[in-house]
């Protein structure tokens, strides 16, 4: 029985979407933004395994753009993504890919200091049991720790925070505060805010002392609960092996999910990836997430790390795909994009790559994100989703 693969490579955008002249960063629309063709005119890129499935041949469909090193005449199934949710940020590409289109707006907080009605701020504060929080604003992650950090290890107040996502974050030290009691805050925050539309609350511990905090591995994000059924929901109820690597599972709220992997690194999750192309049933599906282009390079603005992670990347593609049996699908995409040449720090709205290894060499053209899970669910021979139109069909 086959097995199937979908592979986020998170951010990894190969051009402006349609209608990304709608998105903003610093007030300046993301129209022209292009992560790899962008990175790749910077400091150029080696990749010749996603390459060779047509990752180049992607970034010219998509934008008309060359991206110097990726030249390669593709040989995979190869395309370009375009989502059709309103938003450029992990749940809502996530969920399209996996056959849910996002059927609402989010909620932003504004810019601004204090980012968080008042009530809020009081009522996680109230959660928190402390008399107050620190932040309440929009910030960067690793910016407002190594800035309030001290503050918060003398006052006990949570660091709150948001960004240009729909998304509520909080901060705290897990040894001072306690790991398991910012859990349960961000829980009960979660239950707060989700009824506004916000996407996601995510706790976000660090240790360490004032000028050496560091944010560790134990990441969780509380997401609002997908509004139909997904391809992990559908493979599962099928009495398959379901798979989530990274931050998939908390993206789906675990729901269809049967194996959660995680890892503190993007360098461990390429461990568990490998070992379920070896390891995985027959009929599997395995969803994965690869986070640090986005978390690392693309919020940061790091044209050369980005391009030097799509370069590792590159090469565990290149022994994964070694190592699947005749008959599995692999497919990568993106759920957005994160140009770190763009203007501002936020994610920017491009088409993504739509790359597949196991079908022989086929150009799809532009596809919709939930095409992406009808077509891994058509090779598994389940049922299709509610969205999407499987490419791996004669269109």
């Amino acid at each position: 029985m086959s097995r199937a693969f979908l592979v986020v490579m998170d951010s990894v955008g190969i051009g402006g979407a349609p209608d990304a002249g709608a998105y903003f960063n610093d007030g300046l629309p993301d129209t022209g933004a292009n992560t790899i063709a962008h990175i790749a005119q910077a400091r150029g890129l080696h990749m010749p395994n996603l390459d060779r499935l047509g990752l180049g041949a992607a970034v010219r469909l998509a934008s008309g753009e060359d991206a110097p090193g990726l030249g390669q005449a593709p040989l995979g199934l190869w395309g370009v993504g375009v989502e059709s949710s309103k938003g450029k940020d992990t749940p809502s590409g996530h969920w399209e890919l996996a056959g849910v289109s996002v059927p609402w707006d989010w909620h932003y907080f504004p810019k601004g200091s204090p980012a968080f009605p008042q009530t809020l701020g009081r009522a996680i504060a109230e959660l928190a049991e402390t008399e107050g929080i620190l932040g309440d604003c929009h910030a960067s992650g690793t910016e407002i720790v190594a800035r309030l950090g001290e503050a918060h290890l003398t006052s006990g107040w949570p660091i709150c925070y948001t960004s240009a996502d729909s998304v509520l974050q909080i901060a705290a030290h897990e040894e001072a505060f306690g790991l398991d009691r910012l859990y349960r805050l961000c829980e009960g925050v979660a239950a707060l805010v989700h009824p506004m539309r916000v996407g996601r609350v995510i706790a976000r511990p660090f240790l360490g002392q004032p000028g050496g905090f560091a944010r560790t591995g134990n990441r969780r994000d509380y997401a609002l609960p997908v509004p139909g059924r997904t391809i992990l929901d559908i493979a599962r109820k099928a009495g398959r092996e379901t798979h989530a690597l990274g931050k998939i599972g908390d993206i789906f709220s675990h729901r269809g999910v049967g194996r959660l992997h995680k890892g503190a690194t993007d360098a461990e999750l390429a461990g568990h990836l490998l070992r379920l192309a070896d390891q995985a049933g027959d009929g599997a599906l395995v969803f994965a997430n690869f986070v640090e282009f986005d978390s690392l390079y693309g919020h940061r603005r790091d044209a050369l790390g980005y391009g030097s992670a799509l370069e590792w990347f590159d090469t565990v593609a290149g022994q994964f795909l070694a190592r699947l049996r005749p008959g599995d699908l692999a497919l990568f995409t993106a759920d957005h994009g994160n140009d770190p040449t763009w203007h501002g720090t936020d994610h920017t709205r491009e088409c993504v790559p739509v790359l597949g290894w196991g079908v022989g060499s086929r150009a799809i053209g532009k596809v919709g994100f939930a095409d992406v899970g009808a077509s891994v669910l058509a090779h598994l021979g389940l049922p299709p989703p509610d969205a999407g139109r499987s490419f791996l069909e004669e269109r």
